[in-house]
Formats: C-alpha cells, structure tokens, sequence
C-alpha cells in the first residue's frame, strides 16, 4: 500500500510537470526554446512506458504515461504551430 502511494505521487508529479511549459506556451505563442529532440525522446520513452504499464495490468504506470504522453504530443503539436505562424508572419 505504501508503495503504491508513493508511485501514484510520483506519478502524479512528473505528469503535471509538463502542464507549466503547456500554459506558458499558450499564453505567449512562442515554444522555440522547448527542445524537438528531448520531446521526441520523451515521445518514445513515455509510449514504451505505457505500453509497459498496460502490459504488467498496472494502472498507475499506464496512466500517468498516457496523460504524460498526452502533454507531449500537445506541446510538440504548439511548438510546430506556432513556428509555422511565426514563419508566415516574417515571410510576407
């Protein structure tokens, strides 16, 4: 019981983690200086994770890589947005 208190915390921790970075590039359009390489490293390791979690039938394991595997994709899917409009803006 202890330990699942303490996974579901950390859990819970590195998940809400990325949301910050997802506010911050919301309000200010601008994600260039979050790195496409660290991303798409997390991009994969939080998808092996998850297909781990779901495999051992552990739910903490298998959530908390969806959501985070979820706020990945969401500030990779920003990033190449806004640096698409920032290009049609500088590219009359």
């Amino acid at each position: 019981m202890f330990w699942s208190i303490v996974g579901t915390i950390a859990a819970i921790c590195t998940t809400v983690g990325f949301i910050p970075q997802i506010i911050r590039g919301i309000k200010t359009k601008e994600l260039r200086d979050v790195s496409p390489i660290m991303l798409t490293l997390l991009l994969v390791g939080c998808s092996l994770w998850l297909v781990y979690g779901i495999h051992l039938k552990n739910p903490i394991i298998a959530l908390a890589n969806g959501f985070t595997l979820s706020f990945v994709i969401t500030i990779l899917l920003l990033r190449s947005l806004y640096k698409k409009r920032t290009q049609k803006l500088r590219d009359p």
